[in-house]
């Protein structure tokens, strides 16, 4: 098996080395908490002491970080991944970015004889834990081929889009997508509550029909239950929006939905509920209404 290198232990991170350590696979983690470094530690990682030391260690390297920014730095930085990477190493970003800057990443990392792939995940931390995320690819078809089945231990789904950039794309179309449904469900059950109708039985009339989908089922119990703990944090999709508006202003296409969804979700942000899940979108629509969506 090749040497991994993993550097972003966070929410979906931590689950993500897991799951590649319990398949057998040797891995040097490295992350700036250093609690989470000893956490994968404990389950059989090996400690780098940076990102450079990382990309010494191994043939393939996965970043998982929150930003733009911060895989820049973790790659292109000082101690960063292309310092210490050799020649026909694979660097794995998994990080939810601009697609922009996936291909400047890339850029850089050929110049030092290393591939990129770009591959955002969708699925939020239970299917991090899981391992099974949906996982959307870009970059060349032959390294895609040599890293499926690593990337398959992480995710159910693991498809090739197209060229570097093309996975972040793809993840900016299933963030507005996520985004739009949760508010859209939010409406709708806010409404009928307000009106005074039984919100769990609205959900299970409709959520065999047209009106259902893989957002309410995953976001609706929750909900109901009152429970805004973060599997994918509001200020995060925060982040995802932003790219997605920055994206779609540069290549000329208008999103007016997912630019009001965008305000909702800084609303929420400013009330300081920007650490709670997506679901908790529906906070915004209960406070207008005066109204709470619960089990009754």
């Amino acid at each position: 098996m090749k040497k991994i290198g993993f550097i972003g232990l966070g929410i979906m991170g931590n689950p993500m080395a897991g799951n590649l350590l319990k398949k057998g696979y040797s891995l040097t983690v490295y992350d700036i908490v250093p609690g989470k470094v000893e956490e994968a530690v404990a389950a059989g990682a090996k400690a780098g002491s940076s990102s450079k030391d990382v990309a010494e260690k191994s043939e393939i390297v996965i970043t998982m970080l929150p930003n733009s920014p911060d895989v820049k730095d973790a790659v292109l930085g000082k101690n960063g991944v292309l310092e210490g990477a050799k020649p026909g190493t694979i660097l794995i970003d998994m990080s939810s970015i601009a697609p922009l800057a996936s291909k400047e990443v890339a850029e850089r990392a050929k110049e030092k004889g290393v591939v990129m792939l770009d591959a955002p995940v969708s699925g939020g931390e239970p299917k991090a834990k899981e391992g099974t995320l949906a996982i959307m690819v870009g970059g060349p078809q032959e390294t895609f081929d040599e890293v499926k089945d690593i990337l398959g231990v992480m995710g159910a789904s693991v498809t090739l889009v197209g060229d570097i950039g093309s996975g972040n794309m793809t993840k900016l179309a299933n963030q507005i997508i996520v985004a739009l449904n949760i508010a859209a469900m939010s409406e709708a059950m806010v409404l009928a509550a307000k009106a005074g109708v039984n919100a769990e039985k609205v959900f299970q009339a409709i959520r065999g029909g047209l009106a259902g989908s893989t957002v309410l089922d995953a976001k609706m119990p929750l909900v109901l239950k009152g429970n805004f703990k973060p599997g994918f944090r509001i200020e995060l999709h925060i982040k995802d929006l932003a790219n997605a508006l920055d994206t779609a202003h540069e290549v000329g296409v208008p999103v007016p939905l997912s630019s009001a969804v965008m305000e909702v979700m800084q609303a929420l942000k400013v009330d300081g509920k920007g650490s709670d899940d997506h679901g908790g979108i529906i906070q915004f629509y209960e406070k207008l209404a005066k109204v709470q969506v619960r089990q009754q």
